[in-house]
This record gives structure tokens, C-alpha cells and sequence, in this order.
């Protein structure tokens, strides 16, 4: 069989599932709002996957999240809004034009000339990217070049989509130590907040300072979310230990006084260590 034989077979069962006579009945209740905590927690158990190295599980989430986009593509359909071949046609059609480097003519069966090197150059593609990406926001009637930024984005990944957009304009520091010194500035304003017992400038003054280290984390090309994750990990792992520690003396963890669970601390930590 083909990739197409499957992808239609694919395309079958989810017009089989929302049949109104023979459907099963909880997909018939399916709308895209219901279906959109799905979505998300399938593209995070993809991250998930990806994270642990564990690539046979990676074939099953990616499958799970392919059926999503079949899932709206169908409810689309049905209501004469598009279908799964309009979603791949334009999405094709694109990337083409997003890949002028690659695709010079605007179609598949274009190439470049190989010893046209400047082309390749990462500087000159991403200005290319952005401008084009800019020209197909207008087309939409999008004035502001932050318009298509999603609001329901998790809060870290808004804040470097806006930053990104900021300095696609020439709105940036020009270095990194100027993120340094407005980590400070920004430390200090909360501190001060803080001091004054007012939860709502204390909320403002901390939120500023979250992305202001979030803007560090573009700068070093860290993207936050997954530094964040790793230190979750690392914080998880190491209370584990802890917890096992406590377990192994037959005492619960809350009982034991802080200079004991920052022994435990240290030896959890010094033991992740000797591993890397």
C-alpha cells in the first residue's frame, strides 16, 4: 500500500466514526472546542517522547496527534469549511513560498543552483522568512506584526513568539549584557514591591522580571519551556530521593528537620552529577 492508501483509509474511519446512523456516539458529539484539551495533551506527549529518547513510543503519539488534525479536518468538511486535502494543499503551497532558497520558482519541481551559496546564508534566509511571513499577514488583513500570535499560548512561549517579533523590527538589545543589567533592575523593583505588602504590584514586578529572563533565554538560544522542564525534572528526581531516604528510615518526610532534608538535598544532587 501506498502513503496515500493509508492516509485515505485514515480519512475513512474518521468519516465512519461521525456517521449520524452508524458513528460512535462520542465522536458524534465532537466540536472543535471539545477536542482542543485533546489536542494539546497529544502535542505534549509527543514533547514527552522526544524528551525521553523513547522514539517507538514517538511513532504512537505522532499518529495519536495526526488523528486530531483529521479529527478537525472532518468536522470542517462537514460543515463546508475545508477538508484534509485543502489543509495539505496550503500548507504545501506555503512552505514553498516560504522557501524561496530551496524552491526558487515557487514548486516542487524547482531548484536553486548549487553554487549559489548566498542564498544559504542563515542571516539571509531568516530575513527572507520574516519578510515573507509579514507580506502574508497583510494579505490577511493583519496590521500589527503581532496579530497572528495566539493569546491562548502557554505564557512562556507568548513572551519569546512577542520578543522575536520585537526584534524583527530592530527592537532588541544590542547585547546580552543589557538583559543582565534589566534582570537586576527588574529583581530590584520586585524586592522593593515585595516590601510594601501590595500583592498586585508584586504580581506586575514579577511578571516583568519572568520575562525579562525569558528574553535572557532567547538571547542564549535556550528556548525556556524545555529549560524549564529539565529543572522540573531535576527537582522531581532529587525530592524522590528524598522521599525514598525518608521511607528507608521508616519516617515520614514532613517530620524530618530542614537540616536533614538539605543533607538529602546534597546527595541527591551530588549523585545526579556524577552521572552526566
Amino acid at each position: 500500500m501506498s502513503t496515500n492508501d493509508f492516509i485515505d483509509d485514515l480519512l475513512n474511519l474518521m468519516t465512519r466514526l461521525r456517521d449520524p446512523e452508524t458513528g460512535c456516539p462520542w465522536d458524534l458529539k465532537q466540536t472543535y472546542q471539545t477536542i482542543v484539551s485533546s489536542t494539546l495533551e497529544e502535542a505534549y506527549e509527543v514533547v514527552d517522547a522526544i524528551e525521553r529518547k523513547d522514539y517507538e513510543q514517538l511513532k504512537d503519539e505522532l499518529g495519536d496527534l495526526l488523528f486530531q488534525v483529521v479529527f478537525y479536518s472532518q468536522l470542517g468538511k462537514e460543515e463546508g469549511r475545508f477538508d484534509f486535502q485543502q489543509i495539505v494543499k496550503d500548507v504545501t503551497q506555503k512552505l514553498l513560498r516560504r522557501h524561496p532558497h530551496v524552491f526558487p520558482d515557487g514548486t516542487l519541481d524547482s531548484r536553486r543552483k548549487s553554487e549559489n551559496q548566498d542564498l544559504d546564508h542563515e542571516a539571509n534566509i531568516k530575513q527572507s522568512w520574516e519578510r515573507l511571513k509579514q507580506e502574508e499577514r497583510q494579505q490577511k488583513g493583519k496590521k500589527s506584526l503581532l496579530d497572528d500570535i495566539p493569546k491562548t499560548l502557554p505564557a512562556t512561549s507568548r513572551s519569546v513568539k512577542l520578543q522575536k517579533r520585537a526584534a524583527s523590527v530592530g527592537f532588541d538589545w544590542p547585547s546580552i549584557n543589557g538583559v543582565y543589567e534589566k534582570i537586576q533592575e527588574e529583581l530590584g523593583e520586585l524586592q522593593r514591591a515585595s516590601s510594601f505588602d501590595d500583592q498586585h504590584k508584586v504580581e506586575e514586578e514579577l511578571g516583568d522580571l519572568l520575562f525579562t529572563v525569558i528574553n535572557l533565554s532567547r538571547h542564549l538560544s535556550v528556548e525556556p519551556e524545555k529549560a524549564l522542564r529539565l529543572a522540573n525534572y531535576k527537582f522531581e528526581q532529587r525530592l524522590r530521593y528524598m522521599e525514598g531516604q525518608a521511607n528507608f528510615l521508616s519516617q515520614p518526610l514532613s517530620k524530618q528537620p530542614l537540616t536533614v532534608l538539605e543533607e538529602w538535598w546534597q546527595e541527591a544532587k551530588n549523585a545526579s552529577n556524577s552521572k552526566k
